[in-house]
């Protein structure tokens, strides 16, 4: 009998939600209203009461951060060799440099011994990425910013409720910004939030987001009368998507919980697995927030990844990888000759041919955790059989 899918992810999505949607379509205000607002208020109080500022996407929220601090042509901003294609995009999209960075083997975060040699006169800020949920090294990463007087941008898309030394990450440093496509801890369809401990800063990304309004739309006296002083885009949040956030927040504790029960399970039934190494759910002050169990496969078997996924495909066990390219090699960012040499990002290029991500979202229970450690296991050890 043909085992039952067991998806990647799956939005868990309740009839709070759906209260939400309806109240809100049956409503007259769909976008810039009060849902966004009040989503603000309480992802902002899950982070320590910080400023928030919704937005269409994560990377919305990354671009945004670099435009409110000038950051455009001439200048540099260093970030990981290892990561989504959209961490490097909202630099190139401001007119700046992307300048990579590898990785470390342990943890697929930047290497912050590498970070000060990236470093120029240049050199604006730099991306972290807490690679699928794992916080990288902020302390010493923050060191180094101070020291050389850099903005520092937190990509927590896969990493909400990580902490690092006991604290959440985005709050660890200038800005936090944060996905919630389907896949993620949390879901609003799409959608994103930028979050940050300086209220200007805040503010001058929600301005950025409108158009560039002086005033928003609660601020006009004379509805419809406003003025625009400087150049804005329109990278606002919907109040459907708003509204489904309200509710998905409310749940983040307990999704995150279950994540960490699902996590914790697959790994000790692959611990004993020969020739995979299992990126860690704790490292040194670190603690994932569980997004997938990130499994690298010994270089040995890396040809092999793509015919595994395949195999676990047919078995009904959906996995993803994260990511499948060292963004300095891919098409676009090689023809702009970013990268010097092919042995530039040695790290990034092995994880990138031989990661394979398992699930262990809310939507899988205990008896498919066994599953999808099982079902690795049979398909893996068939394919080193037959390697």
């Amino acid at each position: 009998m043909k085992n039952q899918l067991i998806s990647f992810a799956k939005p868990m999505l309740g009839k709070e939600e759906k209260s939400q949607v309806k109240e809100i379509l049956n409503g007259s205000i769909l976008t810039h209203g009060p849902k966004c607002r009040s989503f603000e208020k309480k992802f902002g109080i899950f982070h320590g009461d910080v400023n928030a500022v919704t937005l269409a996407n994560c990377t919305s929220a990354m671009f945004l951060a670099l435009k409110a601090k000038g950051i455009g042509e001439g200048d540099e901003v260093i970030v990981p060799a290892m990561t989504h294609i959209a961490t490097a995009h909202c630099v190139s999209h401001t007119g700046a440099k992307v300048v990579f960075c590898d990785v470390e083997v342990k943890t697929g975060n930047i290497d912050c011994k590498l970070i000060e040699n990236k470093i120029t006169k240049k050199t604006k800020a730099i991306i972290v990425v807490h690679f699928v949920g794992l916080p990288a090294d902020m302390d010493l990463i923050n060191k180094i910013a101070k020291k050389f007087s850099l903005f520092v941008i937190e990509d927590c898309a896969a990493a909400l409720g990580a902490k690092y030394n006991k604290k959440l990450v985005g709050t660890l440093s200038n800005v936090g910004c944060y996905s919630f496509y389907p896949t993620k801890h949390i879901t609003t369809m799409e959608g994103g939030m930028l979050i940050s401990k300086s209220l200007k800063l805040a503010n001058k990304v929600r301005k950025l987001s409108s158009f560039g309004y002086n005033k928003t739309l609660q601020e006009r006296n004379i509805p419809g009368i406003y003025d625009v002083d400087l150049l804005g885009y329109n990278l606002r949040m919907s109040e459907v998507a708003a509204g489904i956030g309200i509710e998905q927040i409310k749940k983040a504790k307990n999704f995150i919980k279950i994540r960490k029960q699902n996590s914790i399970k697959i790994r000790s039934l692959l611990k004993k697995v020969v020739g995979i190494t299992i990126l860690p759910i704790k490292s040194n002050k670190s603690e994932s927030s569980n997004f997938c169990v990130n499994i690298v496969l010994d270089k040995k078997f890396s040809k092999i990844r793509n015919n595994l996924i395949l195999s676990l495909k047919s078995r009904n066990l959906g996995t993803s990888v994260h990511y499948p390219i060292c963004l300095p090699y891919s098409k676009f960012y090689k023809n702009n000759k970013i990268n010097k040499t092919n042995n530039d990002y040695p790290i990034a290029n092995h994880l990138a041919k031989s990661i394979i991500s398992l699930p262990c979202g809310p939507h899988i229970n205990k008896d498919q955790s066994n599953k999808v450690a099982k079902i690795f296991i049979d398909c893996f050890e068939e394919m080193k059989n037959e390697k």
